[in-house]
Order: structure tokens, then C-alpha cells, then sequence
């Protein structure tokens, strides 16, 4: 019997489990064994915009943060998103992360959350989000490319979740990165050595624009679906 694309997403967020080293002070979040209501509100999301097989391109960030997919489960969408704009219910507290309310401005620009989920896949070099303790004593996000051992530890880990998506059913002409620095660099060393995509199209990471330039928030929303709707 044929699955569906959102049973086999769901059967891969439940199979991520990081069994690598991780340097000192770094922690990794896994939101699907840490989390029952992650796992529940994600696989309902999933089951809602992916119960079909269309081909979807993929879209890739650097790695959950703590406010959005690092709680629900689900890429760029914090509680507040969740449940405001895709309709899940879940007993989250309603945190708010900057780079989900730009997605969901965009998502709501280019047509709505079912024209969007009908046509993209979103996730990150790491699909596990990383926190670290900083001088104040305060928990705060971590990129993976923030520490070059960091880097090192979870190159094995990230190459084979990127494989792994892809082998879902997942369009491979065309993905989009999310970052036009880093992680745009990193992305491209991968796909230079394994030939995941035909073409990389790098895009400002929302993080940096409301955090840098949100005086033109409607500019990049513009260039995001400008490079969505080419062929």
C-alpha cells in the first residue's frame, strides 16, 4: 500500500535521534522524543498540508531555534503560527519567533498557508536545533556552523537527513537556502560532493531581515516569491 508524503515525513521526524559528539557547552534539541505535544502537533500539521505525493521543493534553513520548530515540531512555525495560521491546536505556550512571523507574512503573500505547503517542503541543514549557555548564564540558540567542531561533529548527521528528505519524494531541480552566507557556503559544499540539486538559489535568512533590515521586510517577501514562481 502507498504512503503518503506526510507519513513519511512523520516516520522520519521519529527517527531522528543525533548519536554524534557534540562539543562542550553544546546542547542539541530534538523536539520529537523530547516533546509528546511536538510530535502530536507536527505529525497534525504534516497529516493536514502533505497527505498526498506531490512533489514538493525544498526549502533549507541552518537549524530550529528554540521559539518555533525547536517547540513545535515544525520548521518556521512557532506556537503563535501554529495555531493562528495553520490551525492546530496544541497546549504550547504562545512563543513567538521573529523568523516564523516572516515566513507566515510571506507564506500569506504568495497565496496561503494550502498553496504554499502544496508546493514546499521546509527544513534545515540540521533538522535538531542546537542551544549553548552564554557568558550571562542564559540558554540562547546555536547554529551549527557557529564552532568548527560543532561543524565537524554533525556534517555525518546533516548529510544523511538531507538524503534522507530527499528520498521522501522531494523535487531536487531546484531548493532554495535560507542564509546567503554561511550556510549558503556550507549547502554548496555538500551538494558540490553529493549532487543533491541541479540549483542552489540563495535568500536573505528571515532571522536577518527583521533582525537588520525589516524597513524592507516587503521587499524581500517580494524576492521570495519572485524566486518561488520561477521556472
Amino acid at each position: 500500500m502507498q504512503t503518503t508524503l506526510a507519513e513519511r515525513i512523520i516516520a522520519f521526524n521519529k527517527s531522528l535521534n543525533y548519536k554524534g559528539e557534540l562539543p562542550e557547552g553544546v546542547s542539541i534539541m530534538n523536539p520529537f522524543k523530547e516533546s509528546a505535544k511536538a510530535l502530536a502537533a507536527s505529525s497534525e500539521f504534516y497529516k493536514k498540508y502533505y497527505s498526498d505525493n506531490s512533489q514538493r521543493k525544498f526549502i533549507i534553513g541552518i537549524n530550529p531555534g528554540r521559539f518555533g520548530g525547536g517547540i513545535t515540531g515544525v520548521p518556521f512555525t512557532d506556537p503563535k503560527r501554529l495555531l493562528d495560521k495553520c490551525g492546530i491546536k496544541a497546549d504550547f505556550e504562545k512563543k513567538h519567533e521573529p523568523s516564523s512571523e516572516f515566513i507566515y507574512k510571506m507564506i500569506e503573500a504568495y497565496g496561503g498557508v494550502k498553496s504554499f505547503y502544496l508546493k514546499f517542503y521546509i527544513n534545515s541543514v540540521s533538522p535538531l536545533g542546537f542551544t549553548a549557555t552564554n557568558d550571562k548564564g542564559k540558554e540562547v540558540n546555536y547554529n551549527y556552523y557557529d564552532r568548527k567542531d560543532l561543524l565537524t561533529d554533525i556534517m555525518p548527521f546533516a548529510v544523511s537527513s538531507l538524503k534522507k528528505q530527499i528520498a521522501l519524494g522531494l523535487n531536487t531541480d531546484t531548493c532554495y537556502c535560507l542564509g546567503t552566507g554561511k550556510n549558503f557556503e556550507i549547502l554548496t559544499k555538500i551538494n558540490f560532493e553529493h549532487r543533491f540539486f541541479e540549483i542552489i538559489i540563495p535568500l536573505e535568512h528571515p532571522r536577518f531581515i527583521k533582525q537588520y533590515k525589516a524597513k524592507q521586510e516587503d521587499a524581500y517577501i517580494e524576492k521570495y516569491i519572485n524566486a518561488f514562481n520561477e521556472k
